[in-house]
């Protein structure tokens, strides 16, 4: 498993859009599973689960990301699982960790 956290200033919307083009442009194999959007009160979340194939793991690997915020100020929190062969530890995480740095990559840049 591999994590990304931030603070992030500025559109919510604007950035969901960069974020999910970042992923979706990040691998071939990339997808948007599913999602869920809702509003409450002044905050506004984005959940996101992407899934990808990862040639060097030879698995699939996902990637969830949650977009919470209100007004300008945003927290971002991605997390990927699944990219471990062993059954009882967890042996490669090279496919969790680059599929994590495709978004890691544009938010640097916000």
């Amino acid at each position: 498993m591999a994590k990304l956290e931030r603070t992030i200033t500025g559109d919510f919307d604007d950035i969901l859009w960069r974020l999910d083009q970042a992923v979706l442009n990040g691998s071939m194999s990339a997808t948007l599973e599913d999602r869920s959007d809702f509003t409450i009160g002044p905050v506004k979340v984005a959940v996101r689960v992407y899934e990808r194939y990862s040639a060097l793991g030879g698995n699939r690997v996902a990637m969830s990301l949650t977009l919470a915020g209100e007004g300008k100020s945003l927290w971002l929190t991605a997390i990927t699982a699944g990219g471990s062969q062993a059954m009882f530890f967890k042996v490669n995480t090279w496919g969790e960790e680059s599929f994590l740095r495709s978004l890691e990559d544009v938010v640097d840049k916000l």
